[in-house]
This record gives C-alpha cells, structure tokens and sequence, in this order.
C-alpha cells in the first residue's frame, strides 16, 4: 500500500504547554479555553461553521513517541492492544476531540472543553451532528471499569517525546 501524506491546516493553541497534566478527553476539560488559528489559505472552509455549537477537530498526536501495538493507557493498569483505546502512539497518530465552538473571527476559531496540547498540528475540522454522530452503544469493553476516573486521569507524559 503507498503512503498517505497530510499537511496541517492550522494549529491549536490551549493553555497546556506540555502532554504531562492535560486532560485526556474533551469532558474532563470542561470550560478551558483554546483556540484553533486556521492558515489563511483555509480561512474560506470556515464558511457557515458558526451555525454549529460543536465540531470536530481531527489532529496529529507531534508529541506521541514510537507506537507500540501495545499500550498501557491513562485510565488502567493493564497492557491493552492499542485500537481498544485512545492513547497517541499508535501507527497513525491521529487524535479527534468535539469541542464547543464559540465564535470565528476569521481565521480563528475560540472554542471551550480544550483537551489538546497547544502547538498541536491540526489536520481538519467537522461539524458535530447529534444525528450522525451519537449513538446507543451495548458494550465500552475494559473502559467500563474506568470511565469514571475520566474527571481525574490526566496525561502523565507517558507518551510524551520530551
């Protein structure tokens, strides 16, 4: 298979200036302030974005250190297979988050619930929709034993390259 290359389109900026003590997900990051500066040369794509009060940011994980196919992740202590969690080293180490758009102006989106490390390489943008995007699930595997450490897991720079 060849290989597939991207090129950011902009960059996140959050008040997290390192892995180490970022929340891990959006939730746990309710309320922190960031913004995303999109390249001028994408500023058009911006268009009609306002009309939505969340989107997806999908990202490149710059800090991630070699994948592994196996991880320990924040919120265990066991060794999992990394496509059963959410860690950032992984073969491709692309992240997503669904933040809560507040404003554009220009080429700048401010947004709420910021979980991302700031200097982040952002790749694209997706406007959130409840109908495509939510859905009634059976089974969380191993993380139903975990999820609720969620308000209080942060990243410990355990996949940090610093």
């Amino acid at each position: 298979m060849s290989e597939i290359t991207y090129r950011p389109i902009g960059v996140v900026h959050s008040p997290f200036k390192e892995a180490k003590g970022t929340p891990i997900q959006p939730t746990a990051a309710k309320g922190t302030d960031g913004t995303i500066e999109l390249f001028p040369e994408f500023a058009e794509g911006l268009d009609d974005v306002e009309g939505f009060s969340h989107i997806i940011l999908i990202y490149h994980f710059h800090l991630a250190k070699k994948w592994s196919l196996k991880v320990r992740p924040f919120m265990d202590i066991r060794t999992r297979g990394v496509f059963s969690t959410r860690a950032p080293s992984r073969p491709n180490s692309i992240g997503v988050s669904i933040v809560r758009l507040v404003k554009v102006e220009g080429n700048t989106l401010h947004v709420e619930d910021m979980d991302i490390v700031d200097g982040t390489p952002l790749l694209d943008i997706k406007p959130y929709v409840p109908e495509f995007d939510t859905r009634d699930v059976d089974r969380i595997g191993w993380l139903s034993q975990n999820v609720g450490k969620l308000n209080t897991a942060k990243d410990d720079g355990r996949f940090d390259t610093r």
